[in-house]
């Protein structure tokens, strides 16, 4: 409010010095910051000729008090109006003080009388309480005696239907028995927990052993187990249906007693996982009739493979696995014609012969890993364990049709200790079998020279099992059942590769001195064969997979890591994983072949000088001869070309010597082109003479192996033309040639472009400045 009220005479104030300027047009704004004697002072000035005159300092007189009277009647008006508003919001506000504190009143008051409420009923609630805790004591007392007494009451069924031999009830009542321990797994009730475990344990060790003793009796009678391969068919005859009931009836209460026996086989690796280690998953157990029948064969498993026994050596894991894989062939016939349809009329949704396989690959199981563990120091031990055991899981996924999707013997093996080791000597047996095979004595020849159909690669024996040898250990790890293992068996496939690439160049060097040698030229296809078949592995499904595995599991998936680029291209399927051995290798193979190349033109070149001094001004026209013959200089320089591609076709590989006689082919035309035709001068002769030897016998020489060997002669076929074409021809392409370059720059000419004339002469290679140059190697402008 405060304020409000010294803001007004402000206001009234700026109003004032408004008013008072308004008559004066010409005042400065800057005088609305002066003090009061300075405006009045400037006012005055500012109207000297008017103050001159009495009459208008009147009318001035008069403005002045009128405004002034108005401006004062202005700031009583607002002066008048402010104080009722204030007053009316004090008391608006003492209003609201007063009902604030009404309220507060009334809370307090509120407050007082519910805790005195709360107060009075504070021991009635204290005896409800105490009261509904003895409600909720006495009736957990009642539910646990009455859960004691069915208990009681279900281990006397039992025991009175064992004495009237009434299996079936009491396994139903074993089952019921077993349903209440599950159901009390979560209670905190310790002494009923164990008291109906106990009972349970006690009753179902009894039906267990008595179905077992007379599964094992009836076992018996059919023979079984089957030690030796059978000669006849084990299903019953028609004379032995009462077995087949037996067989029947004791099965499906087996099966039936599954539950309990599931329970309490639960609990005891529960207990024993407690104290080893509780991450390890295991396996669903095996049914009960199959784990009776696996009883003999366990104990004679143990009895010949663990102890003192002769059998039980470290040396020989092919003995036990060889066992085991005849006491499964033996026996899956009795399997699949006694046990499975007995199973199929329990409902029972099981391979006989599977659940046979999966008990005794348990014994395996153990024995390996036993094994696995003591051989981490004797190499060749180790090694042959390994073997064993990779024929084991092969011949048990194969001839016994075990499922994919069941655990072998395979992941022992990817033990961290034992897989180190496996790599380790994986590495180990192949450097040594690189040396071996790099110094053998017929490291450089292949098996297949002989038979030019069969090899089109001309790979040498060293090459070729280097690959078997990689192609062996893919197979080894190719059926492993994690992925990232067999991706650290292809980096040392990769590894391996690269350290046969630089053994190869090592020898590559020493022989690079004769590059037409046999070694150089094996060398050389080796890099080629290997090259190939890393191709096609790049786009085997396996390693496709592989590739796609290495992308999902990105930097972990290969220990130098792989860039954005690369991870990409992998993951589009554009790359390989060998992409990087592929390019060292390609650039070994073009250094090579580079080598070579030289070597032939360097021995080119030097049979070839007697040709390029040929005096081709001073030969005789082609009407001045009967026939035309080779030139007599370029005689060695074809037996070379020629001796040097018949050498080059048996020693190279189909592919290598696709691009050595094309190569070839190339750095011949631009010798000839640069060192033969440019640096001579020809007459009519001479320029016949160097066709006829370029088309008649230098590209037949290529003709063996393409059917258009001209093509790759361009520069030589194109001049050869020029050179040829008769006098009228050739001044008339010499004129058009200079008059486009005279009006290259000029619009609207209307002239075709040299480039089409020498098109329809056949010359597409060869620009309208270098046939220029080839034309003034003419020496006859004029018809003889």
């Amino acid at each position: 409010m405060a304020a409000a009220v010294t803001g007004t005479p402000a206001r009234a104030e700026s109003e004032i010095t408004t008013c008072s300027s308004q008559p004066a047009h010409t005042a400065a704004p800057h005088r609305e910051a002066l003090s009061a004697e300075d405006f009045v002072a400037g006012f005055l000035e500012d109207r000297d000729t008017e103050l001159m005159c009495p009459k208008t300092v009147g009318e001035l007189m008069e403005h002045l008090t009128e405004q002034n009277n108005t401006l004062k009647e202005q700031v009583l008006t607002v002066s008048s109006l402010v104080p009722p508003k204030v007053s009316a919001a004090l008391s608006a506000v003492e209003d609201a003080r007063c009902s604030l504190e009404a309220l507060l009143q009334r809370e307090q008051l509120t407050f007082n009388i519910l805790h005195k409420h709360l107060q009075d009923a504070q021991p009635w609630m204290d005896k409800l309480e105490q009261t509904c805790n003895q409600v909720d004591f006495i009736e957990r007392h009642m539910k646990y005696l009455r859960c004691l007494q069915h208990i009681e009451e279900l281990s006397a069924t039992v025991q009175q239907c064992l004495m009237t031999s009434s299996a079936w009830e009491a396994i139903r009542a074993v089952d019921s028995m077993a349903a209440l321990d599950y159901g009390l797994n979560q209670s905190r009730c310790s002494h009923l927990q164990n008291f109906l475990q106990a009972t349970l344990s006690f009753w179902h060790k009894i039906m267990k052993d008595r179905l077992t003793s007379d599964f094992e009796k009836l076992l018996t009678q059919l023979h079984w187990p089957i030690i030796s391969p059978p000669t006849q068919s084990l299903t019953p005859t028609p004379s032995c249906q009462e077995t087949e009931g037996q067989l029947e009836l004791l099965v499906g209460q087996l099966l039936a007693l599954q539950t309990s026996d599931d329970l309490l086989s639960q609990r005891t690796l529960d207990s024993s996982e407690a104290l080893s280690s509780p991450q390890m998953s295991k396996p669903a157990p095996l049914c009960l009739p199959i784990q009776i029948m696996l009883l003999p064969l366990n104990k004679r498993f143990k009895y010949h493979f663990y102890g003192n026994r002769q059998t039980n050596s470290v040396s020989k894991p092919e003995w036990y696995l060889t066992q085991v894989l005849m006491w499964m062939g033996n026996n899956s016939t009795f399997m699949e014609e006694t046990i499975q349809p007995t199973l199929d009329r329990g409902g029972v949704t099981l391979s006989a012969k599977v659940e046979l396989c999966r008990g005794l690959l348990s014994l395996v199981q153990e024995k390996v890993a036993s094994d696995a563990s003591k051989l981490l120091y004797d190499d060749v031990l180790f090694c042959h364990l390994v073997e064993e055991v990779l024929q084991f899981e092969k011949e048990l996924r194969s001839n016994h049709s075990y499922p994919a999707e069941l655990p072998g013997v395979l992941h022992l093996l990817l033990e961290d200790a034992v897989l180190q080791k496996w790599l380790t000597m994986e590495k180990k047996m192949a450097v040594e079998k690189m040396d071996a095979m790099l110094s053998a004595e017929r490291a450089w020849s292949s098996q297949y020279k002989d038979i030019s159909d069969v090899d089109d690669l001309k790979a040498p024996d060293c090459a070729e099992t280097f690959m078997t040898l990689l192609q062996v250990i893919t197979e080894r790890y190719r059926t492993l059942p994690c992925p990232s293992a067999q991706l650290k068996f292809l980096e040392l496939q990769k590894e391996l590769v690269d350290d046969f690439r630089i053994r190869l160049t090592q020898v590559m060097k020493e022989e690079s001195r004769c590059p037409l040698g046999v070694r150089y030229c094996a060398i050389l296809n080796a890099v080629n064969y290997i090259s190939t078949i890393l191709g096609d592995w790049g786009n085997d499904v396996f390693f496709l997979q592989l590739q796609q595995t290495a992308v999902s599991l990105g930097e972990e998936a290969v220990p130098g890591g792989l860039g954005i680029m690369e991870m990409g291209r992998l993951a589009s399927l554009e790359g390989s994983l060998f992409d990087g051995l592929l390019a060292l290798l390609d650039r070994l193979k073009g250094d090579m072949l580079g080598r070579l190349l030289d070597f032939l033109m360097r021995e080119i070149k030097e049979k070839a000088k007697p040709y390029g001094q040929e005096r081709w001004l001073s030969l005789p026209s082609q009407q001045d001869q009967s026939t035309m013959s080779l030139s007599s200089t370029a005689c060695p320089m074809m037996l070379c070309v020629r001796d040097r591609l018949l050498n080059l076709h048996q020693v190279l590989g189909f592919s290598l010597f696709h691009l050595a006689w094309q190569g070839l082919a190339e750095r011949l035309d631009n010798f000839l082109y640069q060192d033969v035709i440019l640096c001579n001068n020809f007459s009519d002769g001479g320029a016949a003479q160097l066709q006829f030897d370029m088309t008649r016998n230098l590209f037949p020489l290529f003709g063996h192996y393409c059917k258009k060997p001209e093509n790759f002669f361009k520069h030589v076929k194109e001049a050869c033309i020029i050179l040829c074409l008769n006098v009228g021809s050739a001044i008339l392409l010499r004129s058009l040639i200079k008059e486009s370059d005279m009006t290259r720059d000029c619009a609207g000419t209307g002239d075709p472009p040299p480039e089409s004339a020498l098109n329809e002469l056949g010359v597409f290679c060869l620009a309208p400045c270098d046939v220029l140059i080839l034309l003034s190697l003419r020496t006859s402008w004029f018809p003889s």
